[in-house]
């Protein structure tokens, strides 16, 4: 049974429609990609990102390398590990490349950006990831513990930056990001010179963006907060006090998961923060804004 003359014509009024709708939809998704992705795409650009072995750096590079850039991946533990992470980002499908050397020892830095570039390329983005922490009261911390915690995690970034951002000015830009923490602004038992350091990291952070600005380099932070890791993994189990803690401190209630980092990593290394200097992004769920719950909440 055919369809009467009128169904018909109302019938190919709404395809017709339906066709127009589409096109629409089609054009404002081009126009959209248009508007956003030269914005956040790294193609073409090589990101350094030191200590990103594992953990939050290998969380941040994968970020990257996810928005096209080539990764240049820095440890110094084992060169074992190294090619580890390489081969793991290579299954990512990312271009990465692995050099082991010291954050700490100007002379062996200075040798290894000019490999890179020589190797890889011009080094556009600079993740200073590398930091380690000494769980020790101050009362009871060694001197040369002190000193190893604040030449990793603060001096350490002043070397590579330097390196880096001398050869970044000659070019005409690039971007800098120092990953800080939630101690660049509070206390906590037993982790003085870590919060010593990440405080000057976030001072580091301003000064370089006032003095290097004018280059057209950006120097910005990432204040991570508390993150589901390895490390994070014996504590992260209900019923477990300093679990309980995190969860109940937490605004949005849960840890930290690592690939969470991804989305500031991208925009503080894209040309969408091209405006942006001196700037701590804390990604910590909200613990920072707040001061917390009352115990009988």
């Amino acid at each position: 049974m055919g369809l009467v003359p009128g169904a018909t014509l109302r019938l190919l009024k709404l395809i017709e429609r339906w066709n127009r709708l589409k096109c629409t939809i089609q054009h404002f998704h081009i126009w959209c990609k248009s508007i956003v992705e030269p914005d956040f795409n790294l193609k073409g650009k090589v990101a350094l990102i030191t200590g990103a072995t594992h953990g939050l750096g290998m969380a941040m590079a994968n970020g990257l390398g996810a928005a096209g850039a080539r990764l240049v991946v820095n440890g110094h533990s084992s060169q074992e590990k190294i090619d580890k992470a390489v081969a793991a980002y290579a299954a990512a499908g990312f271009d990465a490349s692995g050099y082991r050397f010291d954050v700490t020892d100007e002379d062996e830095v200075g040798s290894a950006v000019e490999q890179i570039e020589s190797e890889v390329g011009p080094i556009d983005i600079l993740v200073n990831n590398a930091g380690i922490i000494r769980r020790v009261a101050l009362l009871d911390m060694p001197l040369d513990e002190w000193e190893l915690v604040v030449k990793t995690d603060l001096t350490s970034a002043f070397i590579v930056s330097k390196a880096v951002v001398k050869r970044m000015v000659t070019r005409g830009g690039g971007k800098v990001i120092n990953i800080c923490s939630m101690m660049s602004e509070l206390g906590r038992d037993s982790v003085g010179a870590y919060a010593a350091a990440k405080g000057g990291l976030k001072m580091l952070t301003r000064n370089m963006a006032t003095e290097w600005a004018r280059h057209n380099v950006q120097v910005n932070g990432i204040g991570p907060g508390y993150f589901a890791t390895e490390q994070t993994r014996p504590i992260r189990v209900d019923g477990h006090p300093f679990n309980d803690f995190i969860v109940g401190r937490t605004p949005a209630g849960r840890w930290g998961n690592p690939d969470d980092l991804r989305g500031a990593a991208v925009f503080l290394a894209s040309a969408a923060s091209d405006f942006v200097n001196g700037q701590i992004i804390y990604v910590d769920g909200g613990i920072l804004a707040t001061i917390g719950k009352p115990a009988n909440e």
